[in-house]
Formats: C-alpha cells, sequence, structure tokens
C-alpha cells in the first residue's frame, strides 16, 4: 500500500452476500479504505474450510444497492472459494486486510473449526493477508449489528497499523448486548468446550427416514481468560487463532515412540 493511498479491503461473510451482517460490515469497511466483496451467492454456515473441485464456480458482479459505489461478485462456492477466486482472478493486488463477517451467531470456543466465517479469514491468513473473523451471538436475520459498530472499526484499523505474526489471524466474537451495556474488548484464549450432539430421526411423506442434527453447547472451561468466560461477562472476546495445527509439544514425546526398526 503506498503512503496516501487507501488500503484496499475484501470483505466476505458465509451467510450469504445480502445477510444483514454482511451488509452492516460493508458499511463501517467503506469508512476505512476501498472495498470489494465477494461472498457466497447462498449461506454457507457449517461449511469450514471446503472448496469447490468437482463443480463448476461461478463468480458474478452484481449490484445488490444501487446507491453503493463499490464492486460486489457473488460466488457460487464457499467463503473459502471466495478468497481463492478473489485473490487469483478479481483484485488487481493484494487486499491490504480481509474481514469476514458479521457471522450470524457464536464462533467462540469450537465453533471456529465449523465456521466457515472463520474458515474465509484463515484462507486468507495462508495468503499472508492480515484477516479478521467477526461474530455477534444472535442467529436472528433481525439482530442489532449496530453495538459493533465502533468495536469493528477500532480492531479493523488496529490490525491496518500494526500487522499479525505470520500465521495468525484474529477471531472476534461479540455477546447480543445493547452498546451501552458492553465493556470493552478483551483478548482471551479460546475456552475448552464441545458439543453434545444428537440426531433426531425422521421420516419425510414418501417413508423414507432422514436425520436432523441438534445438540447441547457444553463448556467445560472453568478459566476466567477464556472467550467463552468474556462473553458471558459482557465483553468483546478476541482470540488470535493459528492454522498450524501441528501439536509441538507432543512431537518430543513422539519421538521416543518405536516407530522404526
Amino acid at each position: 500500500m503506498m503512503k496516501n493511498e487507501k488500503p484496499l479491503i475484501l470483505v466476505t461473510n458465509d451467510d450469504g452476500i445480502t445477510a444483514p451482517g454482511i451488509r452492516h460490515l460493508i458499511k463501517i469497511m467503506k469508512e476505512i479504505g476501498d472495498v470489494v466483496v465477494i461472498a457466497p451467492d447462498s449461506p454457507q454456515s457449517g461449511m469450514g474450510h471446503a472448496i469447490t473441485l468437482n463443480d463448476n464456480l461461478y463468480c458474478d458482479l452484481i449490484t445488490v444497492n444501487e446507491n453503493e459505489n463499490h464492486k460486489e461478485y457473488s460466488c457460487s462456492g464457499t467463503p473459502a472459494d471466495c478468497v481463492k477466486i478473489a485473490k487469483q482472478e478479481i483484485l488487481h493486488r493484494k487486499p491490504d486486510i480481509c474481514v469476514s463477517g458479521i457471522n450470524h451467531g457464536s464462533n467462540s470456543s469450537i465453533n471456529v473449526i465449523y465456521s466457515g466465517t472463520m474458515s474465509a479469514a484463515v484462507e486468507a491468513g495462508t495468503e499472508g493477508i492480515p484477516a479478521i473473523g467477526f461474530s455477534l451471538l444472535d442467529y436472528s436475520l433481525a439482530a442489532d449489528f449496530e453495538p459493533t459498530t465502533a468495536y469493528v472499526k477500532r480492531i479493523t484499523e488496529e490490525v491496518l497499523k500494526n500487522g499479525l505474526p505470520e500465521g495468525v489471524v484474529l477471531n472476534v466474537n461479540f455477546p447480543k448486548l445493547p452498546k451501552e451495556e458492553i465493556k470493552g474488548i478483551k483478548i482471551c484464549r479460546q475456552a475448552k468446550a464441545h458439543w453434545v450432539e444428537k440426531f433426531d430421526k425422521r421420516t419425510n411423506p414418501q417413508g423414507r427416514d432422514y436425520y436432523w442434527l441438534t445438540g447441547s453447547f457444553i463448556n467445560e472451561d472453568k478459566g476466567t481468560d477464556t472467550d467463552e468466560y468474556n462473553l458471558a461477562n459482557g465483553y468483546v472476546s478476541v482470540v488470535p487463532i493459528q492454522f498450524d495445527l501441528t501439536a509441538h509439544k507432543t512431537i518430543k514425546e513422539l519421538e521416543n515412540w518405536n516407530l522404526n526398526d
């Protein structure tokens, strides 16, 4: 980025290009830099880091709001696809930052591994692009995103100013609270939690059985330095995550195994 040049901001999500969360994020980002939107043409929640390999991938320039002057592309693929095609085919240069969201629903704790929102951010990170995933703990299409505004802007500007360590992206979650009740930002770790899942077996009108996934979220982490704890106590959680999945501490232990003759 040249000294007096506005930052180029790639905006994407997993809820689809017309979702209220991404529309709010676009509005904030336009106050910071030049925005290009490349997002799925339909909801892609829970897709994780899936990519399109065995189907055609379409990416069409569209107009969502005639009063907008930035470019928007609707992609037939996954959130990770959106970032890949943005860098390789659409953008004239590498973006200065990629922001994903604002997701309708939590991506804290274990949810991060299922999240299309965060996978878009991780994909950007693997390409050397500073990236942030934003999520609001409200699944409703009528969710109020206004309380997130100042925090989204501040976090984005700080990443643009300071950069991020290589291999790290930010996972940011917002509590479902009015603006005046949010206490501030906490840098924290991912809580140790899991889903206790259940498949609800049903039968369709043609007599064929099918299954509907349900479950309960269990947080067994009693720490006060976690995303779950801070969200429950009125803070915005910021968790730095890495896409190097190596369990480095285990390497020495495995070296003591009798794996070679």
